[in-house]
């Protein structure tokens, strides 16, 4: 079993382009039925999600492939998943 903390020590990374994307700063959850629905990694230019661009990527869990001890896999088009937070 992963728990959501775990997540935020994990470096998450495209393999459609073997693009770095950052390390997770936030989880969205289904409280209803207990489950993460996506991750949240800081867009280009933020640090630790604060300071830099107003994007983030928000990536569904449906787009995870991999969740390993030090990284994340995903599959994703960035253009789709980024959001102005």
């Amino acid at each position: 079993m992963v728990r959501a903390s775990d997540f935020r020590q994990k470096e998450v990374i495209n393999i459609s382009d073997g693009k770095r994307l950052g390390f997770v700063y936030d989880v969205e959850m289904d409280m209803n039925k207990g489950v993460i629905k996506s991750i949240i990694v800081p867009g280009p230019g933020k640090f630790l999600g604060m300071f830099g661009h107003d994007t983030d990527y928000v990536i569904p869990w449906e787009n995870i492939k991999k969740v390993g001890e030090d990284i994340i896999l995903v599959d994703i088009n960035e253009t789709v998943i980024k959001r102005h937070s």
